[in-house]
């Protein structure tokens, strides 16, 4: 079975605050991009998980989430054999952009429909987050409010459709610890309501003015590039534009091609090292 694994963009991320076992209760809009990794999945009659990948910089054993995605469905299910993951890794690694989670999600779908399992997508999510807080959303994908620690989905209506820059910077960000570093204390928070009133009415203007992304505040002072490819999308007309979770990936939403296309050109021109995309939205339920 030939899948595609979509990555995703934080349209607002909000930290509510952090639960007694140090998890951080967030509440976030969440939206599935065009940008895709590609995934071969076969049943093979040798038991054991048989991944390769264009990557070489990327694990093939237990700690890529393939693996662990593929061998908790077939623990799960007492499959015979063996599956073979062939994987084309298009989303940058690392980047905020759940590419890992992503690509998880496809596994388990994929490993669902092969033999014939007959899984919902509510309870092949509740495999999923056995692997990763990202990986329910990443099953169910579109445009989605993500609560607890992002567990909690309600589906949301289509993200109204527009070009979208994307700019992954050549920096390594850890999740963990923009967690631990993040002082709730005079944030300020995005607009996540006035966000999907925005979305419900597909007015572009009225979801920028609620964006906003709470780990913006640990990550850019430490990262400044984040700031520079933010203020180049800014200076080329963007409608918004804001750091895809922890970091240290940069999206800019535009209201024309012409705009994202002259951004996207000036960031080659300006920022070497960037992977640089021109994406859109999409939605895999529609």
């Amino acid at each position: 079975m030939n899948i595609n694994a979509y990555a995703k963009i934080n349209i607002g991320l909000d930290v509510i605050g952090k639960r007694a076992d140090g998890y951080h209760e967030v509440r976030m809009i969440m939206q599935t991009i065009d940008l895709h990794d590609e995934l071969d999945v076969s049943p093979v009659e040798e038991p054991g998980i048989f991944l390769t990948t264009n990557r070489k910089d990327l694990p093939v054993n237990e700690d890529n989430l393939i693996c662990k995605a593929a061998k908790l469905m077939m623990d799960e299910y007492a499959l015979p054999g063996g599956i073979k993951v062939r994987l084309v890794k298009n989303i940058p690694v690392a980047a905020g952009l759940a590419g890992g989670s992503t690509d998880a999600a496809a596994v388990i779908r994929a490993i669902n429909e092969l033999y014939g399992l007959g899984l919902s997508t509510d309870e092949m999510a509740q495999t999923g987050v056995r692997i990763g807080a990202d990986v329910p959303y990443c099953i169910m994908g579109g445009t989605a409010l993500s609560e607890g620690i992002g567990e909690i989905l309600t589906p949301l209506s289509s993200f109204p459709e527009c070009d979208i820059v994307l700019a992954k910077p050549p920096v390594s960000v850890s999740t963990a610890y923009v967690y631990k570093h993040l002082k709730l204390d005079g944030i300020v928070h995005p607009d996540i309501d006035g966000i999907i009133t925005g979305i419900e009415t597909g007015d572009i203007y009225r979801i920028a003015r609620g964006m906003g992304n709470v780990l913006e505040s640990v990550t850019v002072p430490d990262e400044p590039v984040i700031g520079s490819i933010k203020d180049v999308m800014t200076a080329g007309g963007c409608v918004a534009t804001l750091m895809s979770g922890s970091g240290p990936s940069v999206f800019g939403l535009f209201d024309s091609k012409d705009k994202a296309d002259a951004v996207y050109e000036e960031l080659r021109r300006s920022q070497p090292g960037l992977d640089i995309f021109i994406t859109r939205t999409y939605d895999p339920n529609h």
